[in-house]
C-alpha cells in the first residue's frame, strides 16, 4: 500500500508580529496632539494536533511547507493590529518531532486530542502611545513586530500499541490479529501481503489493549532488506511482543531457526530482543506442527509457547490470558523526553558574546530583533535600546568579555562604542 508513509519532513514558520505604529494625534483645534500609535497584532502559532484518525504521513509528502498568518500594523487613534490566525498542524498519534538541525525531540504526539505549540507567533510591536512618560511626551519612534523565521523538522510516525506481532512474513500475523480484534487486515498466502503496521483493539474477559501486526521481517532486516528496519522502529514502542512462528514449517524453513532469525535482527535494532517476548506457535492444525512444538519450546527456554491455529480459531483463550496477566504487571509506555523549540518570539535571550579582531560581537536571533526595533536617529530610541541592553544582561555579558568604555561592539549590521 504506497499511501502508507511513516517519514516526512517540514519547513514550518509562525507567523511574524505586526508592527507599532508611530502616530500623533491631530485634530482641529488641538494643538501639539499626543502619540497615540497602536501596536501590531501578534503573529499566529503553529499548532500541533494528534488525530487517531490519521495513520500515515502521506500528506506531508506532497506538501512539507507551511505558515502562519502575519499579525497586522498597528494604526493611528490607538488602534491594535489584528493577530494572525493560528495554523493546526494535524498529526497521527504516535508522531515523534525532531528538530532537523539539533536532532532533539521537540514534540512526542501520544494521545489523541493532545495540542502542543511548536512555534510560537512573534509578538506584536509597541506602537510609539506605549513609549510616552512623563519625561519623553513626544517619542517619535514605535517597536517593529518581532519576525520569525522558517524552521525545519523531521516527522517520525512510530505505532502506539501495547502488544506487537512479529514474525516472518506468511506466518499468521494478519491472520491472528483478524481472530482476536475487529481489524480487517489484507491477508493472502504470499510473502509480504502486509505492507503496513495493522492495529486492532482487542476486548478479552473485560480487558482492553492495542495490538499491532508489524510487517514480516527477514533475515538483515536491521540493515535494511526485506521491508527492512522502515517497520522495526513501530515495535519500539509495544510494551509486549508476540513471536509469531509457522510451527508446521509450511514455508520450507525452520520455525526454530526463524525464531531465532527475527530475535538477532530485534537485537541488532536498539537491543529489541529484550523486550518481554512469549511464542504462538501458529498452523497447528498442519502436519508436523506437534514435533516442531516440542523442538521450539526446547529451544525457547523460559519464553512461554503457546500452540495456536488461525485457521480454526484454537488456543487463543490461553494465548490471550497470558497476555493479559503480562500486561498487568509491565510499566506503561514511556513518552519521549522533549525539548521544545527556541522561542524566537522571546525578549533578548539566548545571545553569545564573542572578541572578533578587537571588536566584541553579541550574537542570537532575539538580538537581530532587538537591533531593528531601534530608531538610532532618536535620542529616545537609543535610550531605550540601551535600558533593554541593561535589562536582558548584554551589557554585563560585555564587561565580563572584558569590554572597556568606548570599545567597539557590533550587533548585528550596527557598530557602536561600548558605554556602561
Amino acid at each position: 500500500m504506497a499511501s502508507f508513509v511513516d517519514r516526512a519532513q517540514l519547513r514550518l514558520k509562525a507567523g511574524s508580529g505586526g508592527n507599532g505604529c508611530v502616530s500623533f494625534h491631530r485634530e482641529k483645534f488641538v494643538l501639539n496632539g499626543g502619540p497615540d500609535g497602536g501596536d501590531g497584532g501578534n503573529g499566529g502559532d503553529i499548532v500541533l494536533v494528534a488525530d487517531h484518525n490519521l495513520h500515515t504521513l502521506l500528506d506531508y509528502r506532497y506538501r512539507s511547507k507551511y505558515a502562519a498568518e502575519n499579525g497586522e500594523p498597528g494604526a493611528s487613534l490607538r488602534r491594535y493590529g489584528k493577530s494572525g490566525e493560528s495554523l493546526e498542524i494535524r498529526l497521527p498519534v504516535g508522531t515523534i518531532v525532531r528538530d532537523k538541525e539539533t536532532g532533539k525531540v521537540v514534540a512526542d504526539m501520544f494521545e489523541n486530542g493532545e495540542r502542543k505549540v511548536l512555534l510560537r507567533g512573534g509578538r506584536g510591536g509597541h506602537g510609539n502611545a506605549k513609549f510616552a512618560t512623563p519625561t519623553r511626551q513626544a517619542p517619535n519612534f514605535a517597536k517593529p513586530g518581532i519576525k520569525t523565521e522558517w524552521r525545519e523538522f523531521t516527522l517520525e510516525l512510530k505505532t502506539i500499541a501495547d502488544v506487537g506481532l512479529v514474525g516472518y512474513p506468511n506466518v499468521g500475523k494478519s491472520s491472528i490479529l483478524a481472530a482476536v480484534t475487529a481489524a480487517k487486515p489484507k491477508i493472502a498466502n504470499y510473502p509480504f501481503t502486509t505492507l503496513t503496521p495493522n492495529l486492532g483493539i482487542v476486548s478479552h474477559k473485560g480487558v482492553s489493549f492495542a495490538m499491532a501486526d508489524i510487517p514480516g521481517l527477514i533475515e538483515n532486516a536491521s540493515q535494511g532488506a526485506g521491508l527492512g528496519f522502515n517497520f522495526l522502529r513501530h515495535v519500539e514502542r509495544t510494551r509486549l511482543l508476540i513471536h509469531v512462528v509457522d510451527i508446521s514449517g509450511s514455508e520450507g524453513r525452520d520455525p526454530v531457526q526463524d525464531w531465532r532469525t527475527i530475535n538477532d535482527e530485534l537485537s541488532r535494532y536498539g537491543q529489541l530482543e529484550r523486550r518481554p517476548q512469549i511464542l504462538a506457535a501458529n498452523k497447528m492444525d498442519l502436519p508436523d506442527a506437534e514435533e516442531n512444538l516440542q523442538r521450539l519450546r526446547e529451544a525457547a527456554g523460559d519464553t512461554p509457547v503457546f500452540p495456536v491455529s488461525a485457521a480454526t480459531r484454537q488456543g487463543f483463550d490461553a494465548l490471550l490470558d497470558h497476555v493479559v496477566q503480562m500486561l498487568q504487571s509491565l510499566p506503561v509506555q514511556e513518552r519521549y523526553e522533549e525539548s521544545p523549540a527556541e522561542d524566537l518570539s522571546a525578549p533578548v535571550t539566548g545571545f553569545t558574546v564573542r572578541q572578533e579582531g578587537g571588536v566584541y560581537v553579541v550574537e542570537g536571533p532575539s538580538v537581530v530583533n532587538l537591533i531593528a526595533s531601534v530608531n538610532f536617529d532618536d535620542y529616545e530610541s537609543m535610550l531605550w535600546f540601551h535600558s533593554v541592553m541593561q535589562k536582558s544582561g548584554i551589557i554585563d555579558a560585555l564587561r565580563e568579555a572584558g569590554a572597556k568604555e568606548g570599545d567597539t561592539v557590533r550587533m548585528d549590521d550596527m557598530e557602536f562604542d561600548f558605554v556602561e
